[in-house]
């Protein structure tokens, strides 16, 4: 019987005869609420189509609402986030008010911790990560700030330079706290059961947009990025020395090799956006690679998904590698092309 769990984490050790494992994640609109709903919904949807490793993909406002952000879990107006109904950041003098959290005490980090335990249990044969986003992703969260150039989600009353870069100092404690928070929620997750964690194999990290287009440029990533990022990452490897990193830096001009460094074992990025490199840069981290994640949607071209994922199969011909689309698969998805992904696993 093949085991992808550990093929997955030899992959990882740069140690796998296997070329790649499949996988594919989107969000599950409709059973995102309620741990034991959202973690049915996800294990239906990796066996539905047989991937072999697992990304968790959670609601994405998440973060925000353990902060105190506000949402309409039944309107999702047609997008895959549901409607905001208040933001826990509406002025500067907000940002002093976000604090550390206990995780096992905040409902919302309760939940997701509930889901992915329940999701572990469930695909048992197959590593899974869960994701998290960077403190700086979740302070912008907070105050519904654009998590990337041209986020048009993102209804803010304030700004980036209001929230952050003209009170640094308060700023910097809110990303503090925050960060303290997804570290002792990321130990939780990746500790083994019988430590009285999820036991999963590794986080999914996720800087969304950030760094994308000069939104945060070298010097302001080094500031209000770097610091408690580390934090975040260090935690994983510390509560499991097993436990994997996989970051993802979103979106254009996304610079990936910012983030091939100590702690970071997994890089994905979007090769086919602009100033980014392909999927057979130089980086010493193990990329998550395939076809564009726009391919995928219900009137998407199923043979070009198939002509890039060859392209990127032979690119990392003899280099073990995780196949994926480039970013989230849309909601719904076309189940040709998912299926034309899934088709291509090895074996």
């Amino acid at each position: 019987m093949v085991n992808r769990r550990a093929d997955f984490h030899a992959i990882v050790n740069h140690q796998s005869r296997t070329p790649y494992l499949v996988s594919a994640w989107q969000h599950l609109v409709g059973h995102e609420y309620g741990a034991e709903e959202f973690a049915k919904a996800t294990i239906d949807f990796v066996n539905r189509w047989d991937w072999e490793w697992v990304k968790i993909n959670p609601r994405a406002i998440y973060y925000a609402e353990a902060w105190g952000s506000r949402y309409d879990r039944n309107d999702y107006a047609g997008f895959v986030l549901p409607k905001k109904i208040g933001a826990a950041i509406t002025e500067p003098d907000d940002v002093r008010g976000v604090k550390e959290l206990d995780v096992r005490d905040n409902e919302y980090f309760a939940e997701a911790l509930a889901a992915a335990a329940l999701i572990r249990h469930g695909l048992e044969d197959r590593a899974v990560l869960q994701t998290v986003f960077s403190p700086l992703s979740v302070l912008l969260q907070i105050a519904d700030l654009p998590l990337y150039p041209g986020d048009d989600y993102a209804t803010a009353t304030l700004r980036v330079e209001d929230l952050i870069f003209n009170q640094p100092g308060v700023a910097k404690l809110a990303l503090a706290n925050i960060a303290r928070t997804l570290a002792s929620y990321a130990r939780a997750l990746v500790r083994p059961e019988s430590e009285g964690g999820a036991g999963l194999d590794g986080v999914f990290y996720a800087l969304t947009g950030t760094v994308s287009e000069g939104y945060f440029d070298a010097q302001r990533y080094l500031e209000f990025s770097e610091p408690y990022d580390r934090i975040v990452i260090d935690a994983v490897h510390r509560a499991n020395p097993d436990a994997v990193v996989l970051l993802h830096t979103c979106r254009a001009e996304s610079h990936p090799n910012w983030f091939d460094v100590k702690g970071v074992d997994l890089l994905q990025w979007d090769q086919y956006q602009p100033g980014n490199p392909q999927v057979d840069a130089d980086l010493t981290a193990v990329p998550v690679a395939g076809a564009p994640y726009d391919l995928f949607a219900l009137d998407g071209d199923v043979e070009q998904v198939r002509r890039e994922l060859a392209k990127t199969i032979a690119l990392r011909t003899g280099k073990p590698f995780l196949l994926a689309p480039s970013c989230t698969v849309p909601t719904p998805a076309g189940d040709e092309a998912l299926q034309a992904l899934s088709d291509i696993r090895v074996g």
